[in-house]
């Protein structure tokens, strides 16, 4: 994995989402010159970009966490966490588990981060119910009252990662 970097071919990444397709052609790489997001890419033999994501800082309202959760965290109005706004695959490359690999990529990298600057959680934004379903299946839970928002707490993805 590594940044998105200009010598990255932006213009010939198709997943199949035109949401994603158009956000890392036209947007991913003014983003991340303005710090708004990180996009990660994943590269195959030939340097072609076959997946990325696209972390950044979050604030997550108390009232919007799970009420299971809210007894685990401090009572401020907002809570520092990790958005993974975007995760998408190159059709070619769809069905090999790297959205997994590039899921975990994050979580990791995220808990990693949290180290350094807090962190209790990453928060994801799915487009759809094919995402909503990938997302449930490692863990996370719907944010209520926001259609399509998931979480993870930092301390699920901690044991993700024992040592």
């Amino acid at each position: 994995m590594q940044h998105l970097q200009d010598k990255h071919d932006r213009a010939n990444f198709i997943s199949g989402v035109a949401d994603l397709d158009r956000y890392f052609r036209l947007q991913a790489d003014h983003y991340a010159k303005r710090k708004v997001a990180a996009p990660f890419v994943l590269l195959d033999d030939q340097e072609t970009v076959v997946g990325y994501y696209t972390p950044s800082a979050y604030g997550i309202r108390l009232a919007d966490l799970p009420v299971e959760l809210l007894e685990k965290f401090p009572k401020y109005p907002v809570l520092p966490a990790t958005l993974l706004g975007r995760l998408a695959v190159s059709r070619e490359y769809q069905g090999r588990k790297l959205g997994q690999f590039l899921l975990m990529d994050a979580l990791r990298r995220s808990l990693n981060n949290a180290s350094e600057v807090g962190s209790m959680g990453v928060v994801v934004d799915a487009l759809d119910a094919n995402a909503e379903r990938f997302y449930i299946h490692h863990e996370f839970a719907f944010l209520p009252g926001q259609p399509g928002k998931l979480f993870l707490a930092m301390a699920t993805i901690k044991k993700l990662f024992p040592g």
